[in-house]
């Protein structure tokens, strides 16, 4: 199988993520949860991997990072924990569901919800999204990288201007942590969302979420800590205020791995080598008789994202007989983004979503570009 669904989860792992998680199978306790060796094991493993990713994300110090599930839970307690009845906020046509249903429901609740539009290519205009601020906006939510088009954001003017305004910025960065930089105070960033199955190379039900130091966020849960047991009240210091119950240790530990593989072979490194494998399939498909490609490719600095359709097939035809022809497996339908697909007039038909790992080579993305050929002669 050539695996090309990259932008879903990272299916090829580093093998050190793998035998982290068989180690601490069997070696790691409970964190914060006693002082044997296999509780205050699991303690050092989840404090080392905060540090890793506040030095990758350029945090204040490791207690603003908290760990969830994955970027949903996180962008959750970031959306319901700060809005409130009477806010504003405002976001893209760009997001993922993660973004789009947390704020529909706040919406329902009493927050005023503005949706900053999109063209055919994917692209907003920032100018729209700073007329959008009100008195009451409270904040920006906002993907850094589409997981449709591959869309790269620059979320620097945007942070600026949010913390110019005295507006929170929030950050789903589901597609570019551990392949693009993200520094969240050069940025402005107020809370980074993240996922740890992806772009960070990780086991899947690992995430977390970066807070600015200062910046108080209500729990979504509570419950058990480790800490103030006989208070009735969950504790208020970051971490723990975010993280009750047991963490899943087992996978923060494959994390720390994969942490440790990216600072070795770089971040850049990665992100280069899936760009080129990106611009290599876009110009072998861009001209194929019958293929429209969508996203902006003026820049090649983007997600290694290409999403097309073929003719007026529905995407998941094509992507079934990518794989049940040519073993390609990718991700058809309408990838958890529906505004998007509305600005790119695709809500019927779908997309065909090719993204590339690292890990891929030339020939994958070659027999790809000769599947889609194929397919296309098919059609005539």
């Amino acid at each position: 199988m050539i695996y090309l669904d990259n932008a879903a989860t990272t299916m090829q792992k580093p093998q050190e993520v793998i035998d982290a998680v068989v180690e601490a199978m069997t070696s790691m306790g409970n964190a914060g949860r006693g002082a044997n060796e296999a509780s205050l094991s699991a303690s050092r493993v989840i404090y080392d991997t905060r540090e890793k990713l506040a030095s990758l994300f350029h945090a204040e110090n490791a207690r603003q990072i908290a760990f969830t599930c994955n970027s949903t839970e996180s962008l959750n307690i970031a959306i319901k924990g700060l809005l409130e009845p009477g806010d504003h906020v405002i976001t893209t046509m760009l997001e993922h569901n993660s973004v789009l249903r947390p704020l529909y429901e706040m919406e329902m609740s009493g927050v005023e919800l503005t949706i900053v539009k999109s063209d055919r290519k994917g692209r907003f205009d920032i100018e729209d999204m700073k007329n959008a601020v009100k008195e009451n906006t409270k904040a920006i939510v906002c993907t850094n990288g589409s997981n449709l088009t591959g869309n790269y954001v620059d979320l620097k003017p945007i942070g600026t201007f949010a913390r110019e305004k005295g507006v929170l910025f929030i950050v789903d960065a589901s597609q570019t942590a551990g392949v693009f930089p993200i520094d969240v105070q050069d940025m402005c960033i107020d809370v980074l969302c993240f996922t740890g199955h992806k772009g960070l190379l990780g086991p899947q039900g690992t995430g977390g979420l970066y807070v600015r130091e200062g910046l108080e966020v209500r729990p979504l849960k509570c419950g058990g800590s480790g800490v103030q047991t006989f208070s009735r009240t969950h504790p208020v210091q970051m971490p723990t205020a975010l993280e009750a119950g047991t963490l899943n240790g087992h996978g923060i530990a494959g994390l720390n791995a994969a942490l440790s593989y990216l600072e070795r072979v770089g971040i850049d490194a990665i992100r280069h080598r899936e760009q080129e494998l990106m611009r290599r399939f876009y110009e072998g498909v861009k001209d194929i008789p019958g293929i429209t490609v969508y996203g902006d490719f003026e820049d090649f600095n983007r997600c290694a994202i290409v999403t097309i359709n073929l003719g007026d097939y529905d995407s998941g035809e094509v992507s079934d007989a990518l794989l049940m022809d040519y073993g390609i497996s990718t991700r058809p339908g309408g990838h958890c983004a529906p505004l998007m697909h509305e600005a790119l007039g695709t809500v019927e038909q779908g997309a065909v979503r090719f993204s590339f790992s690292h890990y891929n080579t030339d020939e994958d993305v070659d027999t790809a570009i000769r599947a889609v050929r194929e397919l296309s002669e098919e059609e005539e």
